[in-house]
């Protein structure tokens, strides 16, 4: 008889078809709302996506755009490569993005070397934009074709031949349109130029990075190794310099925009107004304690102050996308200014506060301008489960009403009128499920509905899914600390094993009310108790909770990782000799400290490409947390993982890929060579042509493999 409960193992969870199912990927609703449009993977082969769309009218779903037939073969260039790694699309092919256009009748996919326009009707049509173009794009009224190569920003006139509309210069240091490294790396802002609304005018970012030291670093693959000279910019060092310039769509009548005397500055947001009377941008000081709003003149780049948010002592100022400018010249705005993420409204020079508690909101889903009603997602009534709310903003003292349900963490994006929103939510037993709601929060149709069952891909492990205990404990100041634990099928008076999985850094939360996924699950029938605790430093718990980690690194994180193991260690049914502790970039960086600050208590460490030392990383980053090296160089010694490692005790196996140029194999050199100059064992694996996140077909199989062969010859294994 054929087993009923299947095992889970690494090599399923890595194979196609997806066992977290048909979750659609980027879901955009379109202008008036008659359709949407996701991307979805093909059958088969998990990495590949196609585009679909579902028409609201008839309920049914249709192929918009077969990605095969797209396939241009055209190689990607080191900036269309870099792009891709900040975006995070590891294995992923096919058709990575799209959108709609304005009046909601075909969407724009870019490819390299082309920008398609897809009808709703199968047509598709061929916008070339040349080889090695980056962030092609149709502008907001349709008139133009836009796109980025030889550091130049190209615009064609639709139907007509392109040509560049800024300056030719030298390309190795100097970009038009495109987004510098720290922008797109930390600031989550990938583009470097904006189309007014009406095509008349575009704002062009111009950065020079002739200032920023150059790092010769090897890219090595199995097939070969490259040599790639990198502009980067480490903690201490010279930013690119940037400016600002704005421009008619032939590139005359172009005047710079005054961003203040300052050179040392990030330019952080760049927003037109919808009516393209003013261009709003962010200016964020280099020590991020200050983010000015500037009011730009389109015609002369004649810039004013709106307003300054100034971070609390102690603190930074966090960037956020959660903000609206609307169209009767008011602004919703999300601050920290009282401690918490909440929402903002500026009207006629005065603020007042729409959302307020000891909760945070963690992003602006939309707004309903007609019915002055907004939609955001929040922690308000369960920090591990983010609810949608709508808000009436023109009621001062309204609260917001809760749209979605227990048991669920939730996300939410609207169509462009705040009428429409597409929900998606994932439970401890339910992969991500995606529904089509109204302005109430009433489902109206289920784009993913994605229950576990029938031929669903996790349907045959859904048995022996486990599902996680919550709980928490304190810190050793008394902060409310949050855990997630799942154990495997235990035998009455045996003790098991732990995979302590942690990352620690900020702008993270990974304890939360939902769907863990299948990596997890395979852990634990293996017969080991998978653990996570969110410490110190960690997202949505506000300022004081985040704050602790500044000027710290390493320190509160390492105690509260810690009190987690000690608890962990009390527990009748765990092994106290056999936690052993993972992580994965600051989790890598966090093995290490972990390891030695606590000789003996955790049985082993695997340390996946860790930062070692702070100043090696870039400057955005790590100053907004440790401050400027050249001032405080105390903070990084302190914070460095390096001289930690010269009285390990405890096995490590140290992981990386030999072309991550986000923490740069560097890191990881200088750790193997403290380690092999003190004689002291440890294990390696490396991985040739991958990036900073290792994955991909076999590779992400082998990767776990290696990590429990590891814990196997150490002995951390299951009873």
């Amino acid at each position: 008889m054929a087993d009923a409960h299947p095992p889970l193992d690494f090599a399923r969870v890595f194979a196609s078809p997806a066992l977290a199912g048909s979750a659609p990927v980027q879901p955009r609703i379109a202008p008036g709302g008659g359709w949407v449009a996701v991307l979805r993977p093909r059958e088969g082969e998990r990495s590949r996506h196609d585009l679909w769309g579902w028409e609201r009218a008839s309920g049914q779903w249709r192929m918009l755009v077969d990605s095969t037939r797209l396939e241009e073969g055209a190689a990607l260039s080191e900036a269309e490569k870099m792009r891709r790694e900040r975006l995070r699309l590891g294995e992923r092919r096919g058709i990575l993005s799209f959108g709609w256009t304005r009046d909601g009748t075909a969407l724009v996919v870019p490819t390299p070397g082309a920008l398609w326009l897809a009808g709703l009707d199968g047509a598709l049509e061929r916008l070339d934009t040349g080889t090695g173009a980056i962030d092609a794009r149709l502008s907001p009224a349709g008139g133009y074709v836009s796109y980025l190569a030889e550091g130049r920003l190209w615009v064609a006139p639709r139907g007509r031949l392109a040509s560049a509309i800024t300056p030719a210069e030298s390309a190795d240091t100097v970009r038009w349109g495109e987004a510098e490294f720290v922008a797109q790396e930390e600031m989550a802002r990938l583009s470097g130029y904006w189309w007014a609304p009406d095509d008349s005018r575009l704002a062009v970012q111009r950065f020079d990075e002739s200032g920023v030291a150059e790092v010769l670093r090897a890219s090595i693959g199995g097939e070969g190794t490259a040599m790639v000279r990198q502009r980067y910019p480490a903690a201490g060092t010279a930013n690119a310099a940037v400016a600002l310039w704005l421009m008619a769509p032939d590139g005359s009548d172009a005047v710079r925009v005054d961003l203040g005397e300052g050179a040392d500055v990030y330019l952080a947001r760049v927003d037109w107004a919808p009516d393209g009377r003013a261009l709003y941008v962010q200016r964020q000081d280099r020590a991020q304690g200050r983010l000015d709003m500037l009011k730009v003149d389109p015609a002369t780049g004649a810039a004013s102050l709106l307003f300054t948010e100034e971070a609390a002592p102690g603190h930074w100022i966090n960037l956020s996308d959660a903000y609206r400018f609307l169209a009767n010249g008011r602004l919703v705005w999300w601050s920290e200014r009282d401690g918490h993420g909440h929402l903002w409204l500026l009207a006629d020079g005065a603020w007042r506060q729409l959302t307020d508690g000891a909760w945070d909101v963690t992003d602006l889903a939309g707004v309903d301008e007609a019915g002055e009603r907004l939609f955001f997602a929040a922690t308000r009534d369960d920090v591990l489960a983010q609810q949608i709310y709508a808000l009436d903003y023109s009621t001062p003292g309204a609260g917001p009403e809760r749209l979605t349900q227990d048991g669920f963490v939730h996300a939410a994006s609207m169509d462009a009128a705040g009428q429409a929103m597409i929900v998606t939510r994932h439970g401890p037993d339910q992969p991500p499920q995606a529904y089509l709601a109204d302005g109430q929060g009433t489902r109206l149709a289920w784009l993913a509905e994605n229950r576990v069952e029938g031929n669903h891909p996790y349907a045959p492990h859904r048995a022996a899914h486990r599902l996680p205990q919550f709980g928490t404990l304190e810190a050793e100041d008394g902060t409310t600390l949050h855990w997630r634990m799942i154990l495997p099928e235990m035998v009455a008076g045996q003790r098991y094993p732990v995979f302590f999985e942690h990352y620690g850094g900020p702008h993270v939360q990974l304890v939360q009310r939902g769907w863990t996924g299948a990596l997890a699950q395979a852990i634990v029938a293996m017969g080991y108790i998978h653990f996570q605790i969110d410490n110190r430093g960690s997202a949505h718990r506000g300022v004081a909770f985040e704050s602790a980690i500044r000027m710290a690194m390493g320190t509160p994180e390492v105690a509260d990782q810690r009190a987690g193991a000690r608890y962990l260690q009390g527990l009748p049914f765990v092994d106290p000799g056999k936690i052993a502790t993972y992580g994965w970039s600051y989790g890598g960086y966090l093995t290490l400290k972990m390891l030695a600050a606590d000789q003996g208590l955790y049985a082993a460490g695997i340390a996946g490409a860790p930062v070692t030392r702070w100043q090696l990383y870039d400057t955005h980053y790590t100053e907004r947390y440790l401050g400027d090296p050249r001032l405080v160089p105390e903070v990084y010694d302190r914070a460095n993982a390096l001289d930690g490692l010269t009285a390990l005790a405890d096995p490590l196996l140290l992981i990386h890929g030999l072309a991550d140029d986000n923490v740069v194999f560097a890191h990881s050199a200088e750790a193997i060579a403290r380690l092999q100059a003190n004689a002291q064992a440890f294990e390696m694996m490396l991985y040739p042509g991958q990036a900073h996140g290792v994955g991909g077909p076999g590779v992400s199989e082998h990767l776990w493999n290696t990590i429990f062969r590891f814990l196997a010859r150490h002995g951390v294994t299951p009873p």
